[in-house]
């Protein structure tokens, strides 16, 4: 910002320089700029050439650049307020939400499955309509113990049950497993993503987000649950 040109012939008073430059306690940094304004506009009135002194144009303009900056500064402050006070609300609303899952069911990212009693359910999400879709169901040590052919897998999110029943008719033992999908529409492979049920068991707070903790398959962002049972 421009205040004219005060005269070289001239000096300013050190100790006036001193005082401008020095910090002022428990003001604001727009505060302390309309200080230094203020003062380097009253020095440079005082410094003038007599014989050229500022014009009041000159003036009004200068006063009207130092109000914009002050304007703009206040605007920025209320703007970092107001999304301060959004953020806490809105980590607030997600903790309690976080907390009334406890207890329930999610479907998450992952690929684990827990068979308990014949009962299973596991997803997956693709990003079109599929025309063959085979799920592999493996145990603790990677062998194979169901396949599930579907000649047909819905764009977005799909899910899938599973009796417990192997692939030679016996019924499975409760515990875990790892399933794989593959799907194709017109004999173009598809990207899977696939999703785990689980049940919540805790939730935490912390410098990233809110955790789910879920039973038997870790950690989870309250952003990757698709569905909640």
């Amino acid at each position: 910002m421009s205040i004219g040109n005060v005269q070289s012939e001239q000096t300013v008073d050190p100790a006036l320089l001193a005082s401008m430059n020095k910090s002022k306690t428990g003001k604001t940094s727009t505060e302390e700029a309309q200080d230094r304004f203020m003062t380097l506009l009253v020095t440079q009135m005082k410094n003038q050439d007599p014989l050229n002194p500022m014009d009041n144009a000159q003036v009004t303009s200068q006063m009207a650049q130092l109000s914009t900056v002050t304007g703009i500064d206040k605007l920025n402050n209320t703007m970092a307020t107001m999304i301060k006070n959004f953020d806490a609300n809105f980590q607030g609303s997600q903790s309690l939400q976080a907390a009334n899952m406890i207890g329930h069911g999610v479907i998450v990212p992952g690929q684990m499955l827990e068979l308990k009693d014949g009962k299973s359910v596991l997803g997956f999400e693709l990003p079109q309509a599929a025309d063959k879709v085979q799920i592999v169901i493996k145990d603790g040590v990677g062998q194979v113990v169901k396949t599930i052919n579907s000649s047909s897998g819905d764009l977005g999110f799909n899910t899938v049950s599973w009796d417990g029943k192997t692939d030679s008719g016996t019924s499975a033992a409760n515990g875990k497993y790892t399933f794989e999908i593959q799907a194709n529409a017109a004999d173009k492979k598809l990207e899977v993503n696939s999703l785990s049920f689980g049940l919540v068991s805790s939730v935490s707070f912390g410098a990233q987000g809110v955790k789910l903790s879920i039973l038997n398959m870790g950690e989870a962002a309250m952003s990757d649950v698709r569905q909640v049972f």
